[in-house]
């Protein structure tokens, strides 16, 4: 196929990427993306009680949330993106969870004490935040994209090398939690070989994550895309690196 063939190609994958939620399934057959060696919902769900208020912070579509299956009416939920929103309007509300939207971390919009308990699966959050509406006695769990999470592919793709965020680390986070009172309860870490097997795995990922690669198109890194097919045909997919980190605490 020419490369002009290709770039049309790209182009209408690139149009077809709607990521509304925070659903990759899409995607599934074209890259081998092994799972965690924890299970973030049971680990939830070991410590969770049907009587808790539960806050879910930066939902997307619920999609984690509702796996968790804890009473609706029990159930909270955060979210700052808008089409994201007005999903968990249409998809959350009616079952009776509540949403809220958020616009800042450092301004929750609950009292304090609100929660048993908060939960935080790939969202920004401040710590200070999450020790003021949870109650005392409640636990905090999150899952958390480490520090230069698909650095080979994003580092190609932007045509530099990523920064790292020191603040934005497994021990940081575990040590502000207990100067705010709180007992680490897991705290673990892991990084993930990720093979990705086709460009349109590489497309969907770049639009949906815009602060990965800003400013992506399909068009103004052409170049940049041809790079990564000639490594998925020589090799058989293009080698990457995940990373994820879980901590698990109760505020004393």
């Amino acid at each position: 196929m020419t490369n002009a063939n290709l770039l049309n190609e790209w182009k209408k994958t690139e149009k077809c990427v709607d990521l509304i939620g925070w659903d990759f399934s899409a995607i599934s057959d074209k890259w081998d993306y092994p799972n965690e060696p924890w299970d973030y919902r049971l680990i939830v769900k070991s410590y969770l009680k049907d009587t808790d208020t539960l806050l879910d912070m930066g939902t997307g579509g619920g999609e984690v949330l509702l796996t968790i299956g804890h009473p609706y009416e029990n159930t909270y939920a955060t979210e700052a993106y808008l089409p994201n929103l007005e999903l968990c309007k249409s998809r959350l509300s009616p079952l009776g969870i509540t949403i809220a939207q958020t616009f800042t971390d450092d301004k929750l919009p609950f009292e304090a004490d609100s929660f048993d308990f908060i939960i935080n699966r790939h969202e920004s959050f401040d710590l200070g935040e999450v020790a003021r509406v949870l109650k005392r006695g409640g636990y905090f769990v999150t899952q958390q994209v480490m520090n230069r999470n698909f650095h080979e592919l994003v580092e190609l793709l932007n045509g530099r090398v990523v920064g790292d965020y020191p603040g934005h680390s497994l021990e940081n986070y575990a040590n502000i939690l207990s100067e705010l009172g709180f007992e680490i309860i897991i705290k673990d870490e892991a990084k993930l070989p990720v093979k990705i097997y086709d460009i349109d795995a590489v497309i969907f990922y770049a639009k949906a994550c815009v602060w990965e690669v800003p400013d992506f198109s399909v068009e103004t890194h052409f170049e940049r895309l041809l790079l990564i097919k000639q490594k998925i045909d020589n090799d058989g997919c293009f080698h990457t690196t995940g990373g994820r980190f879980l901590l698990a605490a109760q505020k004393l």
